[in-house]
């Protein structure tokens, strides 16, 4: 997609992006749009371009404000840096987006034909091979289109969360031009999910894949309250070469429009959460998008009635 067709548009669904709109989408949204075009089995969704977030700064007058607040910071005082955040996050939030967006976004919204849809920050200049925003920004899971709107606010002013104005000033990216889009994509309720990483992060082994899995949504590891299962698997032949199985006692699943954690069965905890034919599948997958990438990947899954989904994978920058 040419920027002339993209400046005319707010949103992009995961079927029209392409490595070329890396810098409306970001880092998530495009290798969404590629998983997408590879035929990954990913979520449907789409994405709020960061030229809205940034249309938006300019409309509500905020945009020379914010970089007055930025300037003044000193960032070797977490103080200053912490009222800097709060003092921008509430320009944004109070600010509104102009009604004409405010309308395709809701209308893309309902073409999904979901009820809850997950809503992420995708940072411009993230997931490089220098950079990675990872946990960075971000993610309202459960959302509704009733608080649609406010989410996808809260995920541009997440670029000025305290943690995020810390890293932007230690990866000395404060004087770049640091934007994000937001990912809107269907909610999966998982049964089981996890990562996978298709080269070993400890050992730095090429040959071997590491899968981590627990029950219920994915932020049950991202935030540590549990210790997932962990699967290595032999890339070439598709071998498991050793399961490490955690007594699981908690989860994060949805109740009544929330996340709640959830005390889970002590019979059920104790078990192996993926069986080893779902292993062998989820592997294969991966391997397939590394080999899409050409390069390790980080790979976020879901798994519900005997299907995996893939939410995001991003290239392994640690090694």
């Amino acid at each position: 997609m040419s920027k002339s067709q993209n400046s005319t548009k707010s949103t992009l669904s995961f079927a029209e992006i392409s490595q070329k709109d890396a810098q409306v989408v970001g880092g998530k949204g495009t290798n969404l749009g590629e998983m997408t075009r590879a035929g990954i089995q990913i979520p449907d969704g789409f994405v709020v371009l960061s030229l809205v977030f940034e249309n938006f700064l300019i409309d509500t007058n905020i945009k020379n404000k914010i970089e007055n607040i930025i300037e003044k910071t000193n960032f070797s005082n977490p103080k200053s840096i912490k009222n800097s955040s709060k003092n921008i996050r509430k320009l944004i939030l109070k600010s509104k987006i102009t009604k004409n967006i405010e309308k395709e976004i809701l209308t893309k919204l309902r073409r999904l034909k979901t009820k809850y849809v997950a809503v992420r920050s995708s940072a411009t200049n993230e997931d490089s091979k220098i950079d990675s925003w990872a946990g960075q920004l971000d993610t309202y899971l459960n959302t509704t289109e009733e608080n649609l709107i406010e989410n996808i606010k809260k995920c541009w002013a997440s670029l000025y969360s305290e943690r995020a104005l810390f890293y932007e000033a230690k990866k000395g990216l404060i004087s770049k031009k640091n934007s994000v889009a937001v990912i809107i994509q269907k909610m999966i309720q998982s049964e089981i999910s996890g990562v996978c990483f298709t080269v070993n992060p400890v050992n730095k082994n090429k040959n071997h894949l590491i899968i981590e899995a627990g029950y219920g949504l994915g932020e049950a590891i991202v935030s540590g309250i549990i210790t997932p299962d962990n699967y290595i698997v032999d890339k070439a032949d598709l071998k498991i070469l050793d399961k490490n199985i955690n007594d699981q006692k908690k989860a994060i699943i949805k109740f009544r429009n929330k996340n709640k954690i959830m005390i889970v069965n002590s019979k059920k905890s104790i078990l192996q959460k993926l069986s080893d034919f779902d292993i062998i599948n989820l592997s294969k997958i991966c391997i397939k998008i590394e080999k899409h990438y050409k390069k390790p990947q980080d790979i976020e899954w879901a798994f519900k009635d005997n299907k995996f989904y893939i939410l995001q994978s991003r290239p392994i920058t640690t090694l």
